[in-house]
């Protein structure tokens, strides 16, 4: 994904709020990581950010690919409501770790 500078900041200030054992521009680097991050554990202004700095079409990207463990099932539940991906009561299982 292309991010422009705006883009750029927000991704950069998420990313030391809710990656903080790395620096900015690293987990910027993986965006994916920091939205799914901020999908999970974001505050409601953070989650507004940074649902506008990239889409909801990025969203929907970043939810089909997150791996087990980087959303609970509040988060998994909520945005793929939010995103028009599942209707009531038809939200898929979260995805699992796989072992060998």
């Amino acid at each position: 994904m292309v991010i422009d500078m705006s883009r750029q900041d927000v991704m950069r200030r998420l990313a030391s709020k809710y990656i903080w054992w790395k620096t900015p521009e690293e987990a910027a680097a993986r965006p994916e990581r920091v939205v799914a991050q901020v999908m999970n554990i974001g505050d409601y202004d953070d989650v507004q950010a940074m649902a506008q700095a990239v889409g909801d079409d990025y969203l929907r990207e970043v939810l089909r690919g997150v791996e087990a463990g980087q959303l609970d099932a509040r988060s998994w539940t909520y945005w793929h409501y939010r995103l028009g991906l599942a209707a009531p009561g038809a939200v898929p299982p979260l995805p699992l770790r796989r072992v060998g």
